[in-house]
């Protein structure tokens, strides 16, 4: 008999969300930001990179993930990736810190070379504006962040191109292969 029989209990993975340049009009490159220095930035100081966002919390179970991010970012900034790190305390208060805690963290913890920004609200009323057009109704990837160290990646043209949930890790098959395929176009 062909098929699965009922009552079987099978593992569903769910694949990374993956876009078209061309699915998502909306122009984020501009959207300002604010560095941990508290130096106001956009993506478009990034353009021509591929750049993945991270919301990154000091206190979580996925916080090890910063070693992952950190030899991603060294095997592949000379290609062209940036990964910017987010705190964000959104998730049980998980990032607690103020942001010179949260940097001195992440440097003496993780050796962290990338660059880590201010502080955000990845979701709710005060949802900063780049995470509210990537993630609210009407974003490139529709719903809320779900944890911490959620990324997206956003192609060298500025435009959002897949979207990774927590679980995923750094040096994960998907994320490494979405990564690849951003830095060659």
């Amino acid at each position: 008999m062909g098929g699965l029989a009922f009552g079987m209990l099978h593992k569903i993975v769910i694949p990374a969300i993956v876009l078209s340049a061309s699915a998502f009009a909306a122009d984020i490159s501009k959207i300002p930001f604010e560095t941990a220095e508290g130096k106001e930035t956009s993506l478009a100081d990034y353009k021509g990179k591929a750049v993945l966002l991270v919301n990154v919390a000091s206190k979580c179970g996925f916080t090890k993930q910063y070693t992952g991010l950190q030899k991603l970012y060294e095997e592949k900034m000379d290609d062209g990736l940036v990964i910017l790190g987010f705190p964000c305390n959104d998730f049980g208060g998980q990032e607690p810190g103020t942001i010179d805690e949260i940097v001195k963290f992440c440097s003496n913890e993780y050796s962290v070379t990338f660059p880590i920004m201010a502080k955000v609200y990845v979701k709710g009323e005060e949802q900063h504006p780049l995470y509210k057009e990537l993630t609210g109704e009407k974003g490139a990837f529709p719903g809320d962040v779900k944890w911490n160290f959620g990324k997206i990646l956003i192609g060298k043209d500025g435009k959002p191109v897949a979207r990774f949930e927590s679980k995923t890790t750094p040096d994960s098959a998907e994320l490494t292969q979405a990564i690849d395929d951003a830095l060659a176009k």
